[in-house]
């Protein structure tokens, strides 16, 4: 009797460790890319002709030299409404979206984040809208009646007490690393606001400098998540625009924009992640704004409903 015992208890230690063994090999089958995070970076209006095309790219020299580790789109278009919140919106829900600029609209339809959340069953905490404009916190929400209230992420917005509802920038990426070293999330999309906001007031000097300036937070921002167990090596980082600025002629048509001028609508896209080429410039297909979305639903594992948007194929491996 004690040797039939000793028979099944070895017999389940052994079918145990197989199937353990089973499942993490079937784990390891089903997992497609090295991402485990993703983070958008959103900078607010910056013109193609003062960073990537210009002449010798002198205001982006952290993009240029981080080129060797990542991919760029030299055709990325806004082909939507190149206003502040509906470029936004369009590159995390895949569509592009008639929403007013005043942050008084919801989007129509959920974000990746709302979607991710939903299908990983991880706590808000995991993904993160921080944001220079306060506006902007709308992203973390939808007015579609299935999904309006739920499975939002968390919001830094704004800063409390000022007028304008903005803040600098310096603040918004201080309080993205405190996120990151707190909560550890899987997916966040922060806005600078600078460049967009110098650009407005006319300020063609503060302007430049803060191009220069974001570039330089590109660089910071990727240091700092390669510095960080959780995300070295498995965490893709995109950077692109809400929307360009007027290329007309005119003295001073870097002010505004909002129209469909090509200064308006080309914006930038680049990016860097385990699952990316290197050292990559992509001149070919057509890929634009809303494909931002779906990129990145296509690294978190997850399919994107109502999304007019393709997967950038080109930039991977």
């Amino acid at each position: 009797m004690k040797r039939i015992i000793l028979s099944l208890a070895l017999g389940f230690m052994l079918f145990s460790c197989s199937s353990d063994d089973n499942n993490k090999e079937e784990n390891k089958e089903n997992k497609k890319y090295q991402t485990e995070n993703v983070v958008l970076l959103v900078i607010d209006g910056p013109r193609i002709t003062e960073t990537w095309q210009e002449k010798n790219q002198v205001h982006i020299p952290n993009r240029v030299a981080l080129l060797k580790e990542g991919v760029y789109i030299s055709n990325f278009r806004n082909n939507g409404l190149t206003n502040t919140n509906a470029g936004h919106t369009a590159l995390i829900t895949g569509v592009y979206d008639s929403i007013q600029n005043n942050g008084k609209e919801l989007p129509t339809n959920p974000s990746v984040l709302q979607q991710w959340l939903k299908h990983s069953k991880k706590d808000n905490s995991k993904a993160w809208v921080i944001v220079s404009k306060d506006k902007l916190e709308v992203l973390n929400n939808t007015k579609n009646k299935e999904w309006n209230g739920k499975y939002m992420p968390k919001a830094d917005a704004g800063i409390s007490g000022n007028p304008s509802g903005y803040r600098e920038d310096a603040v918004t990426i201080a309080n993205f690393k405190e996120v990151i070293k707190k909560d550890k999330p899987n997916v966040v999309v922060i806005n600078l606001k600078d460049v967009d906001s110098y650009g407005h007031a006319n300020k063609w000097s503060e302007y430049i400098q803060a191009i220069k300036t974001t570039d330089q937070s590109i660089k910071d921002i990727w240091n700092f998540l390669q510095s960080q167990p959780e995300y070295k090596g498995k965490t893709t980082l995109m950077v692109s625009n809400d929307h360009g600025r007027h290329s007309d002629g005119i003295k001073d048509s870097f002010v505004n924009h909002g129209d469909a001028c090509i200064g308006c609508r080309h914006i930038e896209f680049f990016a860097m992640g385990p699952d990316f080429k290197k050292n990559a410039v992509i001149a070919t297909g057509s890929y634009e704004q809303i494909d931002v979305a779906n990129t990145m639903a296509e690294l978190l594992g997850v399919k994107l409903e109502y999304s007019k948007g393709k997967v950038i194929k080109d930039i991977f491996k």
